[in-house]
């Protein structure tokens, strides 16, 4: 979730489907070990290895592609102008093909577990969208501000997020599950079929990552966003 540095665009994109791959394989992966190991991994666990995972992509990628491996992160990116028009379509692509295939892989694992760690309301649907859209503020105002100077260098940025989602996860995640990316919702309801409930996770965080983005305006001012792109 940092800024890109200039590479041939196929390297960014397989960047974005690898990382994002490697997100939803083990996040997801985590809920379907813990389901069908009754409880083995915990609640806590799974909160866990969302936060390490993304941490450990950003420090492995963020230099290659920015490793926003969300589009939710892509689009708030953009609209905070550190990212170009033309590169948000292949960039969510690229995004949703390393989730789907990430569950395709869980499918083949665990062949018997139903939902492969689908986000799924537990309350009302505005219960999980309101949730849904303040976790993705939160998320986004951090990332904008952890990618901004000098902050970006080193693991920082890395540790940071990964921390806001191993938090948000924690103890949103019974509720809501969390999600805050659009493409760790779609891809695992794709492929279990379980479709109820996916238009929050499609809708709501890229809501949440706009308003983000207003937020860290309203902070920073010049300095948060606009004119890199």
């Amino acid at each position: 979730m940092l800024a890109k540095k200039e590479l041939p665009a196929l390297n960014l994109l397989l960047a974005e489907a690898i990382g994002t791959f490697i997100l939803v394989f083990a996040g997801t992966g985590a809920a379907v070990v813990n389901d069908v190991s009754g409880g083995v991994v915990s609640h806590v666990g799974v909160a866990l290895t969302f936060g390490l995972v993304v941490f450990t992509v950003i420090y492995a990628i963020g230099d290659v592609s920015g490793a926003h491996i969300n589009p939710a992160v892509t689009i708030g990116f953009w609209a905070a102008g550190r990212f170009p028009l033309k590169s948000v379509g292949p960039y969510i692509g690229a995004q949703c093909i390393g989730a789907v295939v990430a569950s395709l892989v869980l499918r083949g694992l665990f062949p018997a577990q139903a939902t492969l760690g689908a986000t799924l309301p537990a309350g009302s649907a505005g219960q999980s969208f309101l949730l849904e859209v303040l976790l993705t503020a939160i998320l986004m105002l951090v990332v904008l501000n952890v990618s901004h100077g000098a902050k970006e260098k080193g693991i920082t940025a890395g540790l940071v997020i990964g921390g806001v989602i191993g938090w948000e996860a924690m103890f949103a995640g019974p509720i809501s599950g969390a999600s805050m990316n659009p493409a760790r919702s779609l891809a695992p309801a794709l492929v279990s079929g379980h479709l109820g409930g996916l238009w929050i996770y499609l809708i709501a965080p890229i809501l949440g990552a706009i308003v983000g983005v207003f937020a860290c305006r309203g902070i920073r001012g010049k300095d948060c966003c606009g004119g890199c792109c």
